[in-house]
């Protein structure tokens, strides 16, 4: 790690030092150096320098974007872009451009992960055959799985006579299927990881026109590690799945927003 300080315009204010996750940096007459400890490359020390005195390697100051300008969202903005967010399980046959989907992606790996490990990578399925042969491959799991987990009997019969019927109850016929794919050190830590990824994605996607709904039954397929299932999408041995989501152009426009259950919250103190 190379961790540069103009000693010219430091102040040695030590907010460096202070917003240091892992105490790496100390605090000279000369300004910060690096200690004992590690860098997690989150590039804090560089952002909160009020004179821009200090770069590292690890987050290259000209690589960092400038926020200080940007016009913030309001409250009132915030909380309706957050709860405009919807399910979507009915798509246009419409395939989703792979730059777009890109685009998308690019976003959601800026999103927090343990220890700012990242590390999350993506598969896209955007083939039909192959998106059929999924949702094939997920339903077996589901019958074999409902012989000792009994929840899932239940599902799987809903799943079966919806399929039945000639609909795609696993994958909703969603043009475009993302799989996040992690580590299988700390399963725990990936799988986590990989749910913030795709929730940034699911946030930004419909900026550019489109729709998102988390693949839960093909997630649990790919967590119990159905081999069949891993082999066709092509999970290489050292990954294990850390999440998915549906991709696609909404086929509906939704004019309202629903209400939830009410907020629950207990505070170990009142003011």
């Amino acid at each position: 790690m190379l961790f540069t300080v103009n000693t010219e315009v430091c102040t040695r204010c030590g907010l460096c030092v202070a917003d240091c996750p892992t105490g790496l940096l100390v605090m000279t007459e000369n300004g910060p150096v690096t200690g004992k400890g590690g860098c997690i490359s989150c590039g804090h020390c560089v952002s909160v320098c009020p004179t821009l005195a200090l770069d590292s390697d690890m987050t290259p100051r000209n690589e960092q974007v400038d926020i200080t300008k940007e016009q913030k969202l309001t409250p009132q903005q915030a909380e309706l872009f957050l709860r405009s967010r919807r399910s979507i399980r009915n798509y246009q046959n419409k395939p989703v451009p792979v730059e777009l989907i890109r685009q998308v992606l690019n976003v959601a790996r800026m999103a927090p992960t343990a220890t700012n490990t990242q590390g999350i990578s993506y598969i896209v399925i955007r083939d039909k055959q192959t998106l059929h042969r999924i949702s094939d491959l997920v339903l077996e799991w589901m019958h074999f799985a409902a012989k000792t987990v009994p929840i899932m009997r239940l599902y799987a019969r809903a799943a079966q006579a919806e399929v039945d019927k000639g609909k795609d109850y696993i994958l909703r016929d969603a043009p475009a299927l993302v799989v996040a794919i992690g580590s299988k050190k700390d399963v725990h830590r990936t799988h986590d990881s990989g749910h913030s990824c795709l929730s940034y994605a699911e946030l930004y996607a419909p900026t550019v026109g489109l729709g998102t709904c988390w693949a839960g039954f093909f997630e649990h397929a790919g967590e119990a590690e159905y081999e069949p299932l891993l082999e066709l999408i092509g999970v290489p041995d050292d990954k294990v799945i850390a999440g998915a989501v549906l991709m696609g152009y909404p086929k509906v426009r939704y004019r309202n927003i629903v209400e939830r259950q009410p907020l629950e919250v207990t505070f170990d103190t009142e003011e």
